[in-house]
């Protein structure tokens, strides 16, 4: 299946033919006749360029996907080049290939997941578009934050303290990895450029932390990477989860594997519930979705992690993900309406929640 496209416009029925029967899904008797592509999800892929391919075959497909998800680099260079100073694209398909497979959480089909160097890669995955996609401006409800937790348990639980390892050298530790020292850098970097960005969001209380906050942050990092550590997904906010809307769905399942890395399991929990989740909802139910989150992975077999070491490590995590706030407020692109208005909800929910959960005493 090499050399691989490099857009969905070089995509042709013989390398879709080759894909399908290679995944499983398309019998020797069968063959792909024409691909057709559009762009999707405007502001969804702020790291890649994703698009629905739309199949037609001759001969016998029976079952065969009618249509399929690709997704490719993003063409924007400056979102482009944030990619690849944190290797996105080669965490992301090697965790399709080996990560993905080994977990009960639900996923996708994925028909392909292949990279050529640093860049060009491609993934094929089943359309989810009969899901109800989670919508990130509008915030998660009580029962969508429920529903993604207990399935974040299940991939969590799958590598609870057994990632260390040289299996999973590829993915960087959570503290003293070069993914470590960009989060922090980039932040910096971008502190003053999200200020201005989102000004009207930023209280004078935040502003005023800079200087402590960033000499604190290796700290938080080296505290969220104590043992026992997991694989995180990296990215597990509301754009990415997808709900169910037939009895034959998953209740649940996510994509967009672009982050992952080595840590504690409640560093996505703050990612969620402080940045995806509506206020009111976090507020009221913050607590018992935590709970939910245990009692899930404790059906996984987990033992020894009580409510208050993850209620302490989940306030700890809130505050850490201020970093990724201004690093995502402060350069990503502000020309994508979509995406600044996402952008914008998470800037108003961390500061809630990190005022909330008075985080500022952990400094």
């Amino acid at each position: 299946m090499r050399p691989l496209p490099k857009s969905p416009k070089e995509i042709t029925p013989q390398w879709m033919t080759a894909v399908l029967r290679n995944s499983g899904s398309l019998p020797a008797s069968a063959e792909v006749s024409e691909v057709t592509g559009r762009q999707l999800g405007e502001g969804a892929g702020m790291l890649s360029e994703l698009s629905l391919l739309s199949l037609t075959y001759s001969g016998d497909y029976q079952d065969a996907p009618a249509t399929l998800v690709a997704k490719f680099p993003t063409l924007n260079e400056v979102n482009r080049g944030i990619a690849m100073d944190f290797r996105v694209y080669q965490r992301e398909v090697r965790s399709y290939q080996e990560i993905v497979p080994k977990s009960p959480a639900a996923s996708p089909k994925v028909h392909l997941a292949d990279i050529e160097g640093d860049v060009d890669f491609v993934i094929v995955l089943e359309d989810l578009s009969d899901y109800r996609v989670g919508d990130q401006v509008e915030g998660a409800t009580f029962e969508e934050s429920g529903l993604a937790l207990e399935e974040l348990a299940k991939l969590h639980g799958t590598f609870w303290g057994k990632v260390d390892s040289e299996e999973f050298e590829w993915m960087p530790r959570f503290s003293n990895s070069w993914n470590a020292t960009n989060m922090l850098e980039g932040s910096q970097a971008s502190w003053e450029q999200a200020a201005q960005n989102f000004d009207e969001h930023m209280p004078q209380w935040i502003r005023d932390i800079k200087e402590d906050y960033f000499k604190a942050l290796p700290e938080l990092q080296k505290h969220l990477d104590k043992e026992p550590v997991t694989v995180l997904h990296g990215d597990f906010r509301l754009d990415n989860l997808f709900f169910g809307k037939e009895p034959h769905h998953h209740k649940m399942t996510f994509i967009d594997w672009q982050g992952p890395v080595r840590g504690r399991g409640p560093v996505e929990i703050a990612f969620l519930l402080a940045q995806s989740t509506k206020m009111e909802e976090r507020r009221a139910h913050e607590k018992e979705l935590i709970q939910r989150y245990l009692d899930s992975l404790q059906a996984q077999g987990v033992t020894g992690y009580s409510f208050g070491e993850a209620w302490e490590d989940y306030r700890v995590a809130v505050l850490y993900q201020w970093c990724f706030v201004t690093l995502v407020a402060g350069s990503m692109d502000q020309t994508n309406d979509r995406g600044n208005a996402w952008m914008t909800e998470m800037v108003k929910r961390n500061v809630a929640a990190i005022e909330d959960l008075n985080c500022l005493e952990l400094l």
